[in-house]
């Protein structure tokens, strides 16, 4: 089971790698979301977070969770809220899409 350390070096390492280049995300530490199978993150260009100017902000970054059994990431789309998100997750009734989970490890999104 991944520490909290763990699970937020591999959330960095995902922003990363969604993110453009010559953008530096930054996630919201203290809005991490901490449930038994992982940790909820949150998370926006460091420009945005810093300066507050909207015009630095992220499109489509919703927020994301890290798993600490499966060790890896699982998007939440940002259509519906939050909370629906979660509890989809929870019963296992996610819509599938090609970028549903993240694989830290190899590199590569897949739909299960």
């Amino acid at each position: 089971m991944l520490t909290d350390q763990e699970m937020l070096q591999i959330a960095e390492r995902f922003t990363r790698e969604i993110v453009d280049q010559s953008i530096e995300p930054m996630i919201y530490q203290k809005d991490t979301i901490k449930k038994p199978y992982g940790n909820i993150y949150f998370f926006d260009s460091k420009e945005y977070v810093l300066t507050g100017d909207f015009n630095k902000s992220l499109v489509g970054g919703g927020p994301f969770l890290v798993e600490n059994k499966n060790e890896r990431v699982v998007t939440f789309g940002t259509s519906v809220s939050l909370d629906d998100n979660i509890k989809d997750y929870e019963n296992g009734t996610m819509d599938k899409s090609l970028d549903l989970y993240w694989y830290p490890d190899e590199v590569r999104f897949d739909y299960k």
